[in-house]
């Protein structure tokens, strides 16, 4: 089992480009279940530990501590919501009857999401499955806010910048989905019969009767975290490429935009 790229390492600190698919830690179902903190322990040494998560089919920065004075200043600043989180998301906004209709959709005159916005909706473990979240109210769930702006639009395809200042699980997809716009190819949360298809975005299409989606995981990726360094105490900000699957879909949504 191989490790994932190191973005980043020093005394103090190590970052890893987490791959889509692969959990950080063990599943408390099954203790034996493949995941990037078992690895990484096995090549590198116990004494690692993560000082956050990220959701399983996300891929992006998963930033780990090697000593136990980094764990517990950068897990404080976790615990204390200072470090910025900035992920990059496909977003796609459904038709008003296919949208989850949390709240009211966001929609500008255009027809697409405002350049700008903020989602602020308290989240709750789902009534009855514990592997999802749901909208929750103020004194049944935990308050929850994503700062979001959009960084290019693509007709029904929006790629957006998501800054959660809250650490609720699967927040960012939970958010987007309340709103009509969830994150493209969200298992949990999306349509599975909305997908990234070459055939939808070029017109006169000749191509393979089984055709596949540009991008086929979940389209978020955790590109950037900024937290002070433990040593230091200085801003220090580690960023992710994106993966090659990411770069693909945007491709080909410039190249066909509507």
């Amino acid at each position: 089992m191989t490790i994932p790229p190191i973005l980043y390492e020093d005394d103090a600190l190590i970052a890893f480009d987490k791959p889509s698919g692969l959990p950080v830690a063990p599943d408390r179902r099954d203790k034996a279940t493949d995941n990037l903190m078992d690895r990484v322990r096995a090549a590198l040494g116990r004494d690692l530990a993560n000082v956050h998560r990220l959701d399983v089919d996300a891929s992006g920065v998963l930033l780990c501590a090697k000593t136990k004075a980094a764990i517990d200043f950068v897990s404080g600043q976790f615990q204390s919501k200072t470090v910025v989180k900035k992920h990059l998301a496909i977003a796609i906004i459904l038709p008003a009857d296919r949208a989850m209709k949390v709240v009211a959709p966001l929609r500008a005159e255009h027809g697409g999401l405002p350049p700008a916005f903020q989602i602020d909706l308290a989240l709750g473990v789902h009534d009855t499955d514990p592997e999802r979240m749901r909208v929750a109210s103020r004194r049944g769930g935990k308050p929850s806010v994503t700062d979001f702006r959009v960084l290019e639009s693509f007709g029904r395809f929006v790629l957006l910048e998501c800054v959660p200042s809250s650490g609720s699980r699967h927040q960012i997809r939970v958010h987007l989905a309340a709103i009509g716009a969830p994150v493209l190819n969200d298992p949990l949360y999306g349509d599975p019969e909305e997908l990234l298809l070459l055939s939808g975005l070029k017109r006169r299409y000749k191509g393979r009767d089984e055709e596949k989606p540009l991008i086929a995981r979940l389209a978020l990726h955790a590109n950037e975290l900024t937290f002070l360094h433990p040593a230091t105490r200085e801003p220090k900000t580690i960023a992710a490429p994106l993966p090659h699957d990411f770069e693909v879909a945007l491709k080909y949504l410039r190249k066909f935009r509507p």
